[in-house]
Parts: structure tokens; C-alpha cells; sequence
């Protein structure tokens, strides 16, 4: 009679074993997304974890993004708040003042720290054709 269990059992733990492997790659999925900000919820909030800040470049970028870093400031799209940022990694062809950016990183003592990739947005694909 133990034999006839067997392959109901087997049947049962491949079963459980294939909704936990479901619900871990569920919630690695949805729950591992980092916080999207702008500028003024960045520093309303303070986190302390990693988020993708986003906003507009607003004056001329300074310094080698190879080297120190390279530093500009983000503002909010539609406000004036603004966080200055510092910047290490490849840097986009289309990068510079007036552009909307998103980039990963950090804030430590005012200053966003970026780190790669930073991704410049196409004013054209978010323009109405005329």
C-alpha cells in the first residue's frame, strides 16, 4: 500500500515545490523595483536606500564622469526644486543642460551619487506631433 502512495506523494512535493519557486520569482520581480523620485521627493523623504532619480538638467554640467565625477544639477519637471548630483560612469550623446535624466544612485549629505547607467530621455518621443 505504501508503494501506491508514492507517486501521489511525489506528485504532491513537485507540486508545492513549483508555486514556492512561482511565488519567490513573483515576489523577486514586483518587490525588487527600485523607488522612482524627483528632486523634491528626494529630499522631502531622505531615503537611505537606492532610487532612480529623475528630472531635468538644468545648467552645464561640470567635471569628467570617468575621472571625479562629473557634477550638474536636477530639477523637478514641472517645479524649481533641484538636487545636485555627482556622477560616475558613461555618459549618453545626447546628455546635457535641459534634457530629462534618470539614474540610479544614492544621497549622501545633499548629493545624489549616480551610478551607471544614466539615461538620457528623447525630448521628441514624449512631444505631441503638431
Amino acid at each position: 500500500m505504501s508503494r501506491a502512495r508514492s507517486p501521489v506523494r511525489l506528485a504532491l512535493a513537485l507540486s508545492i515545490a513549483a508555486l514556492l519557486a512561482v511565488f519567490l520569482l513573483y515576489t523577486s520581480i514586483a518587490g525588487g523595483g527600485t523607488r522612482v523620485v524627483q528632486p523634491s521627493q528626494l529630499l522631502r523623504s531622505h531615503p537611505t536606500g537606492k532610487v532612480t532619480l529623475t528630472g531635468k538638467v538644468i545648467g552645464r554640467p561640470s567635471g569628467d564622469a570617468h575621472a571625479d565625477g562629473m557634477r550638474f544639477r536636477v530639477r523637478d519637471r514641472t517645479g524649481t526644486e533641484n538636487v545636485a548630483v555627482l556622477y560616475k560612469g558613461d555618459v549618453p550623446d545626447l546628455f546635457r543642460g535641459g534634457r530629462e535624466v534618470s539614474v540610479d544612485g544614492r544621497l549622501r549629505n545633499g548629493v545624489f551619487h549616480g551610478v551607471y547607467p544614466l539615461v538620457t530621455k528623447c525630448p521628441s518621443k514624449y512631444t505631441p506631433k503638431s
